[in-house]
């Protein structure tokens, strides 16, 4: 069975990696789908990010990396896949993850399945990783190694 992970990651965070690696151990395929948020200014362009993410996840051999281009649900259509993967903070992220759920099901046939964050990366946030390292400070405990790189150099 395929899955489609789908999310912006600007930057791709330990939490990320932590639910591609989890979802990797439940599905045969897996494909992170690197997408645009129009609500979010970005800070890499979506090639960065897909490279980013394709570095950092490159030791998972069932997993691939590609852009996407409008809905999730159609991504999963075009690449065979029956399930979108999602990661979950907290209450409130699962309340949005729910509402996103019930629409793409009404859309499309596409199951999600929301993975809650392992505790020791629950608090870490693309947001706060672009502040914390806008300010100057250390990411490297919050982002696979090779965004370190990819974010002192933006900044």
């Amino acid at each position: 069975m395929k899955a489609v992970v789908p999310g912006s990651f600007d930057p791709f965070t330990l939490g990320h990696q932590d639910v591609v690696v989890r979802a990797s151990r439940l599905f045969d395929q897996v494909v992170v789908a690197v997408g645009v948020n129009i609500g979010k200014q970005s800070l890499f362009d979506v090639d960065r990010r897909v490279a980013m993410v394709r570095d950092a996840v490159a030791s998972l051999g069932n997993v691939s990396v590609a852009a996407l281009d409008g809905l999730a649900v159609d991504f999963c259509r075009e690449h065979g896949a029956s399930v979108l993967v999602r990661g979950a903070r907290s209450g409130a992220d699962y309340e949005a993850e729910w509402a996103m759920a019930m629409m793409n099901a009404s859309m499309e046939d596409v199951e999600t399945i929301v993975l809650p964050a392992a505790a020791a990366v629950s608090f870490i946030s693309s947001t706060l990783v672009r502040e914390v390292a806008r300010a100057g400070g250390d990411i490297a405990r919050f982002v696979p190694a090779n965004v370190v790189v990819s974010m002192q150099k933006e900044l």
